[in-house]
């Protein structure tokens, strides 16, 4: 009787006050004790706690990266240098970056252990065949959304990968080609490139795995929760206990983890961001993130005509074999030691998977050009994360600046810079290009007097880049000098 009174009188407060004027426009306690009091045969279980760390992982990957894209451009004049402000300027920028980025590890991780659970629970026998297709299709979409943000940073790593990847495409027969194409805008990889990946990471593929979610927990709703592996799939018949509050603290104690995990890796070890992407660069060797380099491995393996065979026959058959497994496999049984042949090839695929990632990564270490081109590639970052961010002036904007200087020997020595084809490798108002540093800022490291010797008399550094001795009158000089001093 008491216990039926507590339940009349929290009925009661329910219906009155704030909460009760919006539980009657919403339905948001029907809402929540649907969602909180679904029953779980078998009882909760830790096996149960990735699919709400997935949850948790992708809201954050939203809110990350709705920041990030607060002072991202998605250009190739500019990609790059905004990547670069919010790395080494903005506050927390660095922070928040990694945060977004070994967050898509995590997603990975996560990702995978929650199919492996359902595979090996046979959790997807029993009317749950649309439960593992928009599983399968979650998968893709997250592997897509990692794949597509790995080029907006626009530097080395992320232009050669990506190359790598599109080139690939090329190799279906018949519409390779125009389906590399269309992916890069164009034959070569530019701005029409990563307007077209920053779309799709952005709106598209999140817009699609938003509905995918949506639709995933309604149909495991629908189907109800599988339970443990010695539960039948169509008539549970063992004892239920209800998602909270057992699963609920299973499910937070993840998500906890993935917190302090996740923001210890980011704030001590924060990812790092190389030079830009020089498409020119020769020497530069690519690699992927580890969850695809077992792909990127598999395809060293597959040249000429059967590379057919290699990119697309083989994975379609594994992709189709995966997508029809609750069609193939209709057998009650979900005990994973009277299933030799669905565990023996999920171990097989496991194994290679893994084989594949560990040789490309022993093959880089021992073959020494190889090593030694990653190493010197690994440095050029680390370089580049030590200098101090260099802000983006346009040649327009320099122009602009250079007109409207004060004083006229500045404007005539610009009109002599400009005359005696210094912009050819220093750039159009001193900001430096591939075959020459900036110039920019050089009037408060020298003196007027430092500045002529070192026309006069190059040093070796910067005979051997290809500096000249400049050769002028006195009163021509003097104004050169007085514009590199107004380049600031």
């Amino acid at each position: 009787m008491a216990s039926t009174d507590e339940q009349d009188t929290s009925s009661q407060n329910i219906e009155t006050g704030f909460r009760g004027w919006l539980n009657r426009r919403t339905g948001l306690d029907t809402l929540l004790r649907t969602a909180l009091y679904e029953p779980i045969p078998g009882g909760a279980r830790l096996a149960y706690i990735f699919g709400s760390g997935l949850l948790f992982i992708f809201i954050s990957q939203i809110i990350t990266g709705v920041f990030l894209a607060l002072y991202y451009v998605p250009s190739a004049d500019h990609a790059h240098t905004t990547v670069a402000y919010i790395t080494k300027s903005v506050t927390a920028g660095s922070f928040l970056r990694s945060l977004h980025f070994y967050g898509a590890s995590a997603m990975v991780v996560v990702l995978l252990l929650h199919l492996s659970q359902t595979y090996i629970y046979g959790a997807y026998k029993g009317r749950r065949e649309l439960l593992w297709l928009s599983g399968c299709v979650l998968f893709g979409l997250i592997l897509a959304m990692a794949f597509t943000g790995y080029l907006l940073p626009w530097d080395q790593r992320a232009y050669f990968a990506t190359a790598v990847g599109t080139n690939a495409v090329s190799e279906v027969p018949l519409v390779g080609e125009s389906l590399k194409r269309l992916i890069r805008g164009g034959t070569d990889m530019g701005t029409l490139t990563i307007s077209r990946f920053f779309v799709a990471h952005v709106f598209l593929i999140p817009a699609c795995i938003f509905i995918l979610v949506a639709s995933h927990i309604f149909l495991f709703r629908n189907a109800g929760a599988a339970g443990p592996f010695t539960e039948d799939p169509y008539h549970p018949k063992q004892k239920t206990e209800l998602f909270y509050p057992r699963q609920v603290l299973m499910d937070l104690s993840l998500t906890a983890l993935l917190i302090i995990g996740l923001g210890l890796l980011s704030f001590f070890v924060p990812t790092t961001l190389g030079p830009a992407a020089n498409p020119a660069d020769p020497q530069y060797i690519p690699r992927p993130e580890w969850y695809y380099l077992p792909i990127f491995q598999w395809l060293k393996y597959w040249h000429g005509a059967a590379s057919v065979v290699g990119i697309l026959v083989i994975p379609t058959i594994l992709v189709l074999a995966v997508i029809a497994l609750p069609f193939l496999d209709r057998s009650i049984e979900r005990r994973p030691w009277k299933r030799p042949v669905a565990m023996g090839a999920y171990a097989f695929v496991m194994f290679t998977l893994v084989g594949l990632g560990l040789r490309s990564e022993y093959l880089d270490k021992h073959d020494p050009s190889v090593a030694q081109q990653l190493t010197k590639q690994e440095q050029e970052e680390k370089d580049y994360m030590r200098k101090p961010f260099e802000p983006e002036l346009s040649s327009a904007s320099l122009a602009a600046a250079n007109v409207a200087l004060a004083d006229p020997l500045a404007a005539k020595g610009k009109t002599i810079f400009e005359a005696q084809s210094c912009n050819a490798c220093h750039g159009d108002g001193g900001i430096g290009t591939a075959a020459a540093p900036a110039l920019i800022g050089a009037g408060a490291k020298f003196s007027p007097d430092q500045l002529e010797n070192l026309l006069k008399h190059p040093t070796a550094k910067m005979t051997a880049g290809g500096m000249p001795a400049v050769d002028l009158p006195d009163a021509d000089l003097k104004a050169l000098i007085a514009y590199l001093g107004s380049l600031k």
